[in-house]
C-alpha cells in the first residue's frame, strides 16, 4: 500500500454534509473530507490526537471554547479528550490525521 489514489478509496457520509475517505497505516488514520458549506459537527471529544489541515475553503474550528477560522495552509492540533467542534463556512476539503487509528472510520 505504498501508493494510494485517494479518489479510489471508499467514501462515506460520516456526519451530515461530511463525506470522508480514509487511509489507515497501523498507527494513524488519514481522513480526507469533502464538506458542504454550512455543515457542522457538534462539540465532542475522543481519545485520539487530531491534526486538522484545511486544503480548500474556510473552516471554523472551536477548541476548548477558542474559535479560529482556518484556510488553506493552516492547521490545528487537538490533543486527546479535548472538546472541539467545527463548521464549514464555505465548501471545504480537509485532511485530519488521527493517532491512534480510528476504528470507527474503517469502511
Amino acid at each position: 500500500m505504498a501508493f494510494i489514489d485517494i479518489d479510489s478509496l471508499n467514501e462515506k457520509e460520516v456526519f451530515p454534509g461530511y463525506k470522508g475517505r480514509a487511509i489507515h497505516t497501523g498507527t494513524n488514520t488519514y481522513m480526507y473530507w469533502k464538506i458542504d458549506a454550512g455543515a457542522g459537527v457538534p462539540e465532542h471529544a475522543h481519545m485520539h490526537e487530531q491534526t486538522a489541515h484545511v486544503l480548500k475553503g474556510t473552516f471554523e474550528l472551536t477548541i476548548e471554547g477558542k474559535t479560529e477560522l482556518l484556510e488553506p495552509g493552516k492547521a490545528a492540533v487537538i490533543p486527546p479528550n479535548v472538546k472541539h467542534s467545527g463548521r464549514a463556512i464555505t465548501y471545504c476539503e480537509l485532511l485530519d490525521v488521527f493517532y491512534p487509528e480510528r476504528e470507527d472510520y474503517k469502511f
